[in-house]
């Protein structure tokens, strides 16, 4: 099973721990990740700006995976979404929006051809992987740890691009991959809702708000540990958590782990392999409560 590795923007700047654990959990389960030095920006973060350009750069790196014959493996659930977005678009029966994009693609030599499958790292694990051969490759029972599950906005949605994956309303894909870990899957009210990182760069403290309310909730359930599938998500919760701390006057000290971090420590690898020695966070308190 072989894909091409897109790591966006976030993840090389902020978020090399996710990285190092889904390399490990990948390579675990006989998953090869190609690295394309070419991938540009996924054109996310200007498309209210500039919908053609940001339809260019996501068919460009779509364009790259289309001559190599291969579907692309993404970490971030906007990157995602954001290429889901344009094969959806340009696999439709529309020529001269394609040809139009290729036009410009041409002069960098190369051309999209259609029908590249861009899937999230969790959802090929929970759909072309299985439970079946996740779980007898987990050697640690997490049975001792609560974990609240984090979505983020664009793992699912916009729902008609991601083909039937989950259901929107009541999602359970990264519970049952939690699940397989042994550890209790803990419920909350707000599981649905944004972290809040689209607003940051508008207004922080808005932004701060709105994670802070999940926070919130999670500290209610009693969790030990959040998970999510989401670099930007995890700059909210945990890169930003002790500035919600400082500016509501609050604790949390919730440790914030990538769902392949929490993967990969049942599957018996050890912290800094899987980069939770960068967590901001730290985690040494949770570890205690996983056994030997």
């Amino acid at each position: 099973m072989r894909y091409l590795l897109f790591l966006g923007c976030t993840i090389p700047a902020r978020a090399r721990n996710y990285e190092l654990s889904a390399r490990r959990v990948a390579e675990a389960l006989g998953i090869e990740l190609v690295d394309e030095k070419q991938f540009v920006c996924c054109g996310f973060p200007i498309k209210g700006n500039d919908h053609f350009s940001s339809e260019l750069l996501g068919a460009y790196n779509l364009a790259l995976a289309s001559q190599m014959g291969l579907d692309v493996c993404t970490l971030c659930s906007s990157c995602t979404s954001a290429l889901a977005e344009v094969a959806h678009e340009l696999d439709k029966d529309e020529a001269s929006q394609r040809e139009s994009i290729n036009a410009h693609l041409r002069r960098l030599g190369v051309q999209y051809d259609g029908r590249v499958k861009v899937k999230h790292f969790a959802r090929i694990l929970y759909e072309d992987i299985g439970s079946d051969a996740i779980k007898p490759i987990l050697k640690k029972d997490l049975s001792g740890l609560k974990i609240a599950v984090h979505y983020g906005c664009h793992y699912l949605k916009p729902s008609e691009i991601y083909e039937g994956f989950d259901q929107v309303e009541e999602p359970k894909s990264l519970e049952s991959l939690v699940a397989l870990t042994g550890a209790e899957v803990v419920d909350y009210p707000g599981k649905k809702r944004c972290c809040g990182g689209p607003v940051l760069p508008v207004d922080e403290k808005v932004a701060l708000s709105v994670a802070k309310e999940k926070l919130d909730e999670i500290q209610r359930a009693e969790a030990d540990a959040l998970c999510l599938v989401c670099p930007f998500c995890s700059v909210m919760y945990d890169g930003n958590q002790k500035s919600i701390e400082s500016e509501f006057e609050v604790s949390y000290n919730l440790p914030v782990l990538y769902l392949t971090q929490l993967l990969g420590l049942a599957m018996g690898f050890d912290r800094k392999s899987l980069g939770l020695n960068m967590n901001v966070v730290k985690t040494k308190e949770l570890m205690k409560k996983i056994p030997e």
